[in-house]
């Protein structure tokens, strides 16, 4: 099980894509979790049984504390890694890093092209610190993936990011499927097209067995039955798990299903952490898997469940929608049709 807290809205880059529309280093603090109400809510998130626990933001290396709570998930049990767009891990960070617990480092990386990288993440330095973060992070022995969000202008280097994340050292590469959502939900027109999405994940999936290191599609549940059609063992075996094995917590203590997903399950400072995840009215909804056709219906439902933020986002918030960015269903429903 695994819970993402989003530690701050601040954010030292001002990316496209941006689900929290994070930016500024100077943007008001007020309402996030303070360092107690942090630790409350490690402890609060072993006690409802989660293993892994992601700090992200914005971005999380702007967090004073940051190294008290890591030490502090790490004394629990927890598994804590981040996600982070490395340029703030100077050789002092990576050392401190390791020194509290951090267990990995997932590190934002959009292009080979240092240009097209830059001018996406809004910082002409973007690139350079962001290598050299991970040069900081291989020195002092700190695990680290390499995160790369997939648009129609660098779909097209995607395999290549792969074998440049071997080079690099990663112990993984998570390809992301954008949602639009945030600042996002304005470059809509850039996401990639159904059928170029299945494609896409046929040729990661086979990737996947030509390479180290671990490949995970991420927002693109359809990567399970792609895997399966395709007869690739995998050790991943279910894809959207928004609800079921995973959540979000927003930088002021809101829960949510995921990133991309903008329903609250609840607010910290009215319950606690393991009441919402066990009671909340939104998850045991999500846990019926009882989602409309073609989803509701499909022989992958059980590895797929589709993705549970793009129903919501295409069909007037309805999470329980099918997931219209999946060639599979398309050809469900017209085989019905028919």
């Amino acid at each position: 099980m695994i819970v993402s807290w989003m530690t701050t809205n601040r954010c030292n880059l001002k990316c496209k894509h941006c689900y929290q529309d994070a930016e500024g280093t100077d943007a008001s603090i007020e309402e996030e979790l303070t360092t107690a109400e942090g630790k409350a809510l490690i402890d609060q998130i072993v006690r409802a049984g989660f293993k892994i626990m992601i700090f992200s933001g914005g971005e999380p290396l702007l967090r004073d504390d940051i190294f008290e709570l890591v030490a502090h998930a790490a004394s629990k049990g927890l598994r804590p890694v981040f996600g982070t767009n490395g340029m703030l891990i100077t050789p002092e960070v990576a050392r401190r890093l390791k020194e509290a617990g951090a267990a990995a480092m997932g590190i934002s990386l959009d292009s080979l092209d240092e240009c097209k990288h830059n001018e996406f993440r809004g910082d002409q330095d973007a690139y350079r610190l962001t290598l050299e973060g991970m040069k900081h992070c291989r020195e002092v022995g700190l695990p680290f993936q390499i995160h790369t969000t997939i648009m129609d202008w660098n779909q097209g280097e995607l395999l290549d990011v792969i074998d440049f994340a071997v080079k690099q050292g990663a112990q993984a590469h998570y390809p992301f499927f954008l949602i639009p959502v945030g600042r996002g939900k304005y470059i809509a027109e850039t996401s990639i097209k159904v059928l170029e999405n299945e494609e896409l994940i046929e040729s990661i999936m086979q990737k996947s067995t030509e390479v180290p290191i671990g490949i995970k599609p991420t927002c693109a549940p359809q990567f399970v039955r792609i895997a399966r059609q395709l007869g690739i063992e995998m050790r991943y075996t279910r894809g959207c798990l928004a609800g079921l094995t995973y959540c979000i917590i927003s930088p002021n203590g809101i829960v949510r299903p995921c990133a991309y997903m903008m329903e609250p399950a609840g607010d910290l400072r009215e319950q606690t952490f393991d009441d919402i995840w066990a009671n909340s009215k939104l998850f045991k909804t999500l846990r019926t898997q009882a989602y409309d056709t073609p989803c509701g219906t499909c022989d992958y439902k059980d590895g797929c469940g589709g993705c549970r933020a793009r129903a919501a986002f295409y069909h007037d918030g309805n999470f329980m929608a099918a997931d219209d960015y999946c060639a599979h269903g398309k050809k469900l429903l017209q085989e019905t049709a028919n």
